[in-house]
């Protein structure tokens, strides 16, 4: 794939990760609404936690990473029959071993003494969403097939479909069931289980037309075995970086009630731009860097490349999201139970990952060239150091912090780890391909800030204009803010030369 074929690709995934994400945003919005920073909230962020917590080991992870690029080498090797076998293969093993770990954690939970409320509805929650980890898991790794055919659309819509049916549930049912926060909390966590069921169906039609059957099934042990190879230190890393993650929300839960939502709410906020731009572009960077593999000129150039269309886009994010951190979380979540002490607890951890987006961006590049190489390795090498740092890191923020943020450093704890993981991954994918053209991306870095603080100054200064006239104030001050900064920094961006900004309106012209 070429430049502007890749731009084209990752606009198609990026339009539908947009959708979903919006879709995201008015789900999350009725979530704090309906349940704000309350204890059921605590317990559903933490108990939908350990389902994310495999989906990202066995699909998006360890397991996609590693079956990807061998998908790819066996079609191109011996052709779409034979990938065809090893789909099947890879399918049913996943759903074997998935079932076995969803019956042992539904087991724990049922049996395991609790005394804490906490811990009662966290393991209620936890018994009804396990399942859910079958079937995204299962969806997860179709969406990496339909991808290695460079088939990018139904795969980036199937995420909706989870925010659909969520928002449904909240607007039709959790009015109308219950009396309690915890039985009206319950009917979310079964609306989740089936829209997993749905997100890997709604894919079927696509991998039927592409010329999957689930025929007799064949053991391909040498492939397999190639694929469990590549995806062991994967899943090793992915699994201390997801055990990062629990123990993460444990603290955050320990430290203050209200943390975990709190965190959750302001990662979702960043989550919007890193997942319509960096997700689909690392989406489409894998199958990518799996055929150009063995033309380190040539990965050179796509590394290169994206770098520099990420930073133009990340940099003016993340200034956007800190400026104007209070004013967003305000506008967007506070409304009904979610109040001015949960607006304040959500904005505070947002500024504290607004800095992150940038990072987190880069790896959406770096990694999944390393997997592109077949390397897993060396990325959970370096994930693992930076796992203990992060770990460190919040335990020294937990302990000396003020009671008030110290939520707010567990987000800064994850953003100083994950400047540590991409620098090292940075200089080693230097040394691997003999260069990256770091002055082009360092002068794009340059023209981005320099813009970008341009355009801080004006959201700043135009927000300010602008009296508390109430919600429909609050969303004309934003909007109005965001549209003057966007202009502001697209102007810089000519004024500047960006060779980015002819780039990107090159490929929406196309």
């Amino acid at each position: 794939m070429d430049k502007g074929r890749i731009l084209k690709s990752v606009g198609t995934v990026g339009s539908f990760t947009a959708l979903s994400r919006f879709l995201g945003l008015a789900r999350d919005v009725l979530m704090a609404g309906f349940f704000g920073t309350s204890l059921v909230m605590d317990a559903f962020v933490v108990a939908f936690t350990v389902p994310n917590l495999f989906r990202r080991l066995f699909g998006e992870g360890a397991l996609s990473s590693a079956f990807v690029p061998v998908l790819v080498e066996t079609r191109q090797k011996e052709g779409d029959p034979a990938a065809w076998k090893l789909v099947n293969r890879v399918l049913v093993l996943l759903a074997a071993v998935l079932t076995l770990i969803t019956l042992a954690v539904i087991l724990f939970a049922v049996l395991v003494p609790v005394q804490s409320e906490k811990a009662v509805q966290v393991l209620g929650l936890l018994k009804i969403m396990m399942p859910y980890m079958v079937f995204i898991c299962l969806a997860a790794v179709s969406m990496g097939i339909l991808n290695s055919f460079h088939h990018f659309a139904v795969s980036a819509f199937a995420p909706a479909i989870l925010n659909i049916l969520w928002i449904s549930t909240v607007l039709f049912v959790v009015p109308n069931i219950g009396t309690s926060p915890e039985e009206k909390i319950r009917a979310v966590a079964w609306a989740v289980l089936l829209a997993g069921f749905l997100q890997w169906a709604v894919q079927w039609p696509m991998l039927y037309k592409l010329g999957w059957r689930m025929n007799r099934v064949q053991a391909q042990p040498a492939k397999v075995g190639k694929i469990l190879r590549l995806m062991g230190p994967a899943a090793l890393g992915m699994a201390v970086l997801q055990l990062n993650v629990v123990i993460d929300r444990t603290l955050a839960l320990w430290v203050g009630g209200g943390a975990p939502s709190a965190l959750f709410f302001s990662e979702r906020l960043i989550y919007f731009p890193l997942g319509i731009i960096a997700t689909a572009l690392g989406t489409v960077l894998l199958p990518t860097f799996s055929g150009q593999a063995k033309d380190p000129e040539k990965m050179s150039e796509t590394v290169s490349d994206s770098l520099r269309h990420l930073l133009f886009v990340m940099i003016p994010a993340s200034v956007g999201l800190l400026v104007l951190a209070t004013p967003v979380v305000q506008m967007i979540f506070e409304w009904k139970n979610f109040g001015t002490s949960s607006t304040w607890m959500t904005a505070i951890a947002l500024q504290a990952y607004a800095p992150g987006l940038v990072v987190f961006s880069l790896a959406k590049v770096f990694v999944p060239a390393f997997y592109g190489m077949q390397d897993t390795r060396t990325p959970v090498r370096v994930g693992m150091i930076a796992v203990v740092l992060n770990l460190v890191l919040n335990i020294t923020f937990v302990l000396t912090l003020p009671q008030a943020v110290k939520h707010a450093g567990l987000a800064f704890a994850t953003v100083l780890s994950s400047v540590f993981n991409m620098s090292c991954l940075a200089l080693i994918l230097q040394h691997r391909l003999g260069g990256i053209g770091w002055k082009a991306v360092a002068a794009t870095a340059a023209r981005s800030f320099g813009a970008a603080a341009l355009m801080g100054v004006a959201v700043w200064f135009v927000y300010g204009l602008f009296p508390n006239l109430g919600k429909i104030g609050q969303v004309i001050a934003v909007a109005v803010s965001i549209g003057i900064g966007g202009a502001a920094y697209l102007i810089a961006s000519l004024l500047f030369r960006a060779p980015e900004l002819r780039e990107f309106v090159r490929t929406f012209r196309r």
